[in-house]
């Protein structure tokens, strides 16, 4: 009874969000959402509306294309790295491992909000070096998807070592020995052995990555040139509202077709969620 009414009250925002995303704009914009028990009146013209209109430049469609761009290589560049960085800090010997992995696990307490200046300054830097000195004049970090996919990719390195870290470490050593025996190299032991195995932890922070990636609006607003690269559906709902607010039903109409693809992965992968991040707990 007691999840119940936890469950209910954590779903009272987003049932907020669908009434209103049904109401017209006069009623989503002169009375709260609940009153529609008592006045009626749901249709379903918004999202008909929210589909063919134009914020920024872009609509709703290329704005979808723009964040499953961004998305995606966020996710999957640093699972790759940090599958690499947790094998080495669980399986492999070498000097100052310990310190070294202390030092990743302790970035997590830095934002990447606090990083913004003078990682764009370095980027300036970085186009200013490849376009005067080795006459790329072509090549644009700053500003480019490139530019917002290293962003996320190395702040969600931190969280990735240690939670893969955490399962690689855990698991047998006797596997790892017998593939030893077999005559397996580190390259064969981690490719053919401990990625198979890995599945539910890697799935559990692809799950984190992906929708901090998806759900973010301050990165892709400062970091990525949306006049030349488009914009992402965070920016692009921004833009929806309107100057003073008075397009509620058409953002709360986006905001629910936004929210498809998230629920999606989540669903997708959550059977790997909790055993993924449990898993390496105890022994970690």
């Amino acid at each position: 009874m007691v999840l119940l009414a936890v469950v209910a009250i954590w779903l009272l925002p987003t049932v907020g969000l669908l009434v209103t995303s049904l109401r017209t704009p006069a009623a989503a914009n002169d009375s709260g959402w609940w009153t529609v028990f008592s006045e009626g009146g749901l249709q379903l013209s918004n999202y008909s509306e929210v589909l063919s209109a134009t914020s920024g430049g872009s609509t709703l469609a290329e704005a979808f294309v723009n964040s499953i761009v961004v998305a995606v290589p966020a996710t999957v560049i640093p699972i790759l790295i940090a599958a690499f960085a947790a094998y080495a800090f669980s399986w492999m010997e070498f000097k100052g491992r310990e310190p070294l992995f202390i030092l990743f696990v302790a970035l997590l307490v830095v934002p990447l909000q606090v990083a913004f200046i003078p990682i764009i300054q370095l980027q300036v830097q970085i186009d200013s070096f490849l376009q005067g000195t080795l006459g790329l004049s072509n090549f644009t970090l700053n500003g480019s998807f490139l530019a917002i996919w290293l962003a996320h990719a190395g702040f969600g390195m931190p969280l990735a070592v240690y939670l893969l870290r955490n399962y690689i470490g855990a698991l047998p050593k006797e596997v790892i020995e017998s593939a030893k025996v077999d005559g397996a190299g580190h390259f064969q032991t981690f490719w053919r052995l401990i990625i198979p195995l890995s599945v539910p932890a890697l799935a559990a922070f692809a799950i984190f990555q992906f929708l901090w990636t998806w759900n973010d609006f301050l990165v892709a607003l400062i970091m990525l040139n949306s006049a030349a690269e488009g914009q992402v559906a965070t920016t692009y709902l921004a833009g929806l509202q309107g100057t003073f607010g008075e397009q509620l039903h058409l953002l709360t109409a986006g905001a629910f077709i936004t929210m498809t693809i998230p629920l999606a992965v989540f669903f997708g992968l959550q059977r790997f969620f909790v055993r993924g991040l449990t898993a390496g707990s105890v022994k970690g």
